[in-house]
């Protein structure tokens, strides 16, 4: 099958894996390897989690691998396709097709509504939605009644909300999520992480979160614990 990023087709992601990562900031003595040589497989249409101390290198690595930050050597594949090799344009296009992007801090615009702020990714790859499967997601995730407004008149769990139903309205192959649950309470929580597991299970996704919560991360099909920008170890959860 051709691939679809290069202006073919190529519908389901199949593998997404690093070999001999490795992200250098700095020079000489202050010369710091956020990442060091990682090799990593994602398992496709699993929930792979990513934990670690703070400073580990986990949101290098995850960024790393979403195509957001070049890496200083080594390559990230997806399928057979080496990311860094394309150019911007190309790379910028497998990002908002195949990547949705959940971190802390929401990053919803401010000045357009809920609804709006949904279909954005949509509407930036040139694509009508579609408004079944949209309004499937905003219902899914209790927002029906909150479309119209704009992200400061919303708490912070539902903004959170909104920022899951915009990672998820291009139908992406993998989502990342760095850290998505980090300011919310025990119950967004629980809602936010229903969420995904749903689109694991219903959408055939990829999952891949930084998470420091332990409840959370002992729930993934695959645990990889980073120490020193290197895997310090991993288990995969045979019972999910």
């Amino acid at each position: 099958m051709k691939n679809r990023y290069l202006g073919e087709i190529n519908i389901y992601m199949k593998k997404l894996k690093t070999q001999g990562l490795k992200k250098i900031y700095g020079k000489g003595e202050n010369e710091v390897h956020a990442v060091d040589g990682i090799d990593l497989e994602i398992d496709p249409h699993k929930f792979t989690a990513i934990v670690g101390a703070s400073g580990s290198g986990k949101s290098t690595l995850l960024h790393c691998m979403a195509g957001l930050d070049k890496p200083t050597s080594g390559k990230v594949y997806i399928d057979d396709l080496d990311l860094y090799t394309l150019n911007d344009e190309k790379l910028s296009k497998i990002r908002r097709q195949e990547f949705g992007f959940i971190f802390q801090s929401y990053n919803l615009i401010p000045v357009i509504n809920v609804y709006d702020n949904i279909v954005l990714p949509v509407s930036l790859n040139a694509k009508k939605e579609d408004q079944d499967y949209v309004m499937r997601l905003i219902n899914k995730l209790g927002l029906e009644k909150q479309v119209g407004k704009y992200p400061n008149e919303l708490s912070g769990g539902q903004q959170q909300r909104v920022a899951i139903a915009r990672a998820l309205a291009n139908r992406p192959s993998v989502i990342f999520a760095d850290e998505p649950t980090g300011n919310l309470d025990s119950k967004a929580t629980n809602e936010v992480m229903n969420m995904l597991e749903w689109c694991v299970r219903e959408y055939r996704q990829t999952l891949v979160m930084i998470t420091h919560n332990n409840d959370i991360a002992k729930t993934a099909d695959k645990l990889i614990t980073i120490k020193d920008g290197k895997i310090e170890g991993g288990f995969k959860n045979e019972s999910s």
